[in-house]
């Protein structure tokens, strides 16, 4: 049986996602690559604190998850070869046919475009124009290595010791992760954090996969609701001001800790209120993925042209940002899967599967 908790979990995070980066591009605590504040004080900014910590590393979780279902009805083979099409060719091809865009603004907004010859802006653009496409350029990887783990547990001995984990164990789950975050970090392409989202991967497929492990968190989830949120005003109360983004908040076990309880608070009530769909929670679990790596290039032009050629009231930037990214994204995203060679290139979306879609 189907859980559409976990589909619901994924779009929604996939949301929420484009909403923080209308807040990110307008940060005003120094994180690079946005368009700047507002002023020195910005209370909105209270949001990417209180999201920041845990919304990319629950992305991760939920894959290793969904990774664990794949691989029940597929060959190594076959899931390596659907992982690359929908995963490796966007985030390179890609770049070329339609990120190269995102890569524009970027420069523009790192103030480098005077500084690069007119006849390599071209190349320089499309690798500029990676954006958000790191979560599937490591999912890619992390899918390669998956593949190499099942083979040394070929018999699914540790999988199946791992479904026997405690209330403790799970609760106890944020240590680990607080070791990886102290390692395998980019120095300047601080979104790849191998370390600690490839242990969130692997908890996801050997853990979480377990309908008794997603049973258990579904009997705390209300406990868990609770001290999420007091620990996520508390976190962003203490860290408000400084670059979130930053190793000296992330690598805090204060994070980790956070992160952990807010993802068991979003499981298990997930599973008690949003397993079920509807035709709405249906085209977003199908198109979700594909608004994700269009969403970008909307709402970079978007924040950039509201915020350098217009003088609207703050409310309204942000709400014409906000409206404009969740409805031209889809659309978009419903135009280019309409085009065969954009629709392989830029979405990953092989031609035999155009009807699923």
């Amino acid at each position: 049986m189907r859980k559409y908790y976990i589909d619901n979990i994924r779009w929604a995070t996939v949301l929420l996602v484009l909403v923080y980066h209308v807040f990110y591009l307008f940060n005003g605590v120094g994180v690079l690559g946005g368009a700047g504040g507002f002023s020195k004080i910005q209370y909105q900014d209270a949001v990417l604190y209180f999201v920041y910590p845990w919304f990319m590393v629950l992305l991760f979780l939920i894959a290793g998850i969904s990774s664990r279902y794949a691989l029940e009805h597929r060959s190594h083979k076959q899931f390596i070869k659907d992982r690359t099409v929908k995963l490796l060719v966007p985030s390179t091809l890609g770049l070329f046919v339609f990120q190269w865009m995102v890569g524009y603004f970027n420069i523009k907004l790192g103030g480098a475009w005077d500084m690069i010859p007119a006849f390599i802006r071209y190349p320089v653009m499309a690798i500029s124009g990676v954006g958000p496409l790191w979560f599937i350029q490591m999912l890619w990887v992390f899918s390669l290595l998956l593949v190499v783990i099942r083979k040394i547990d070929s018999e699914d001995k540790f999988y199946m010791l791992c479904g026997k984990c405690n209330f403790f164990v799970i609760l106890f789950l944020f240590l680990p992760l607080w070791g990886a975050s102290q390692i395998l970090n980019m120095p300047v392409a601080t979104t790849y954090r191998f370390g600690i989202y490839f242990v969130a991967f692997l908890i996801g497929y050997f853990i979480f996969s377990h309908d008794r492990i997603q049973d258990k968190v579904q009997r705390i989830h209300l406990p868990m609701l609770m001290i999420a949120v007091g620990m996520g005003i508390a976190y962003t109360a203490f860290y408000f001001g400084r670059n979130y983004a930053d190793g000296s908040c992330l690598k805090s076990i204060f994070t980790n800790a956070y992160l952990w309880m807010a993802i068991l608070a979003i499981l298990g009530c997930g599973k008690t209120w949003f397993n079920k769909t509807s035709k709405f929670a249906a085209y977003m679990t199908k198109s979700s993925f594909g608004i994700y790596i269009v969403h970008y290039l909307v709402v970079l032009s978007t924040c950039y042209f509201l915020k350098f050629y217009t003088a609207l009231p703050l409310y309204a930037i942000y709400l014409i940002a906000i409206l404009s990214v969740l409805i031209i994204s889809p659309a978009l995203y419903e135009l280019l899967k309409r085009i065969p060679i954009l629709r392989y290139m830029v979405l990953g979306i092989q031609t035999e599967k155009i009807k699923e879609q």
